[in-house]
């Protein structure tokens, strides 16, 4: 096998603060069943939500270090903090391709919207970073954006109340505002949030869409690897490690949320010590 056909066959690195980029995996295992993938969930040291520019994109940076070891030959950023404060300078720092996930999604909701009127549901650092904000009116001035911080979300998601009369009511709390608002069009913007889909649908109404950036990521990454002839273009044989999860504590919570929402069951989740990268 020559080089160029190595690289092809290498893995794509993902990587979260905790579990909530397991949605862009799972969106990934879906869109591209050819490709391989390394996840790492920087479980001991979640939430990204209520820390520093500094502190996340020095985390960052370690990742970025670590799945370069593994010799991965695209990175998706599956993190809405992440992607707001430290993407640009994981890309002057590395060679090898990112994407993150707030551009996919800003860019599905302005093709989405038709009375530029747009919400944003994320955590605190991602809707007071205002980086969706930022974004969308860059590429067009009239729209108008209004973002909430939910930042009972999470939680609920990893204690797997996804559909639960509690986060009913907790989600009506949040949403009323910006039901209020007029927005016809509504951000998903945590990686958590795919996982409350249904409820949030329901309480906006069929007047609202709903964009799910972990999708929208899925599809620019392959359109990304296409793009630079990265693409897997086999499904790897038997055998084969399709998906591989590293963590920073906590192996056994982060297998059983895994378990419970990717197509395929994970036997395994290492522990590293990514201080040391």
């Amino acid at each position: 096998m020559n080089g160029q056909e190595e690289w092809h066959n290498s893995p794509i690195g993902v990587f979260d603060s905790g579990v909530g980029g397991l949605t862009v995996a799972r969106e990934i295992m879906r869109q591209l069943p050819n490709e391989r993938i390394v996840y790492f969930g920087d479980t001991a040291r979640v939430p990204y939500g209520n820390k520093s520019k500094e502190t996340v994109t020095r985390y960052s940076g370690q990742i970025v270090r670590f799945l370069e070891t593994q010799q991965v030959k695209a990175i998706v950023v599956a993190c809405n903090t992440a992607s707001a404060y430290a993407l640009e300078d994981l890309e002057k720092e590395s060679d090898i391709p990112m994407i993150g996930v707030v551009k996919p999604g800003a860019r599905a909701a302005l093709a989405t919207t038709a009375n530029k009127k747009i919400g944003v549901v994320g955590t605190e650092a991602t809707i007071s970073s205002g980086i969706y904000s930022r974004y969308i009116e860059e590429h067009d001035a009239d729209v108008s954006v209004v973002g909430k911080a939910c930042p009972l979300f999470v939680p609920l998601v990893e204690e797997g109340l996804w559909e639960d009369p509690v986060t009913d009511e907790i989600a009506r709390r949040y949403l009323t505002e910006l039901i209020d608002s007029g927005i016809d069009t509504l951000i998903l913007g945590c990686t958590h949030y795919p996982m409350l889909r249904s409820t949030v649908g329901k309480i906006m109404g069929e007047g609202v869409t709903l964009v799910n950036p972990a999708y929208e990521t899925a599809r620019e990454l392959k359109a990304l690897l296409s793009e630079r002839g990265l693409e897997s273009e086999h499904r790897p044989g038997l055998g084969t490690e399709l998906y591989r999860f590293f963590v920073s504590d906590a192996a056994d919570k982060f297998q059983r949320f895994a378990n419970s929402i990717l197509p395929y069951g994970i036997l395994s989740a290492k522990v590293i010590r990514i201080d040391e990268y």
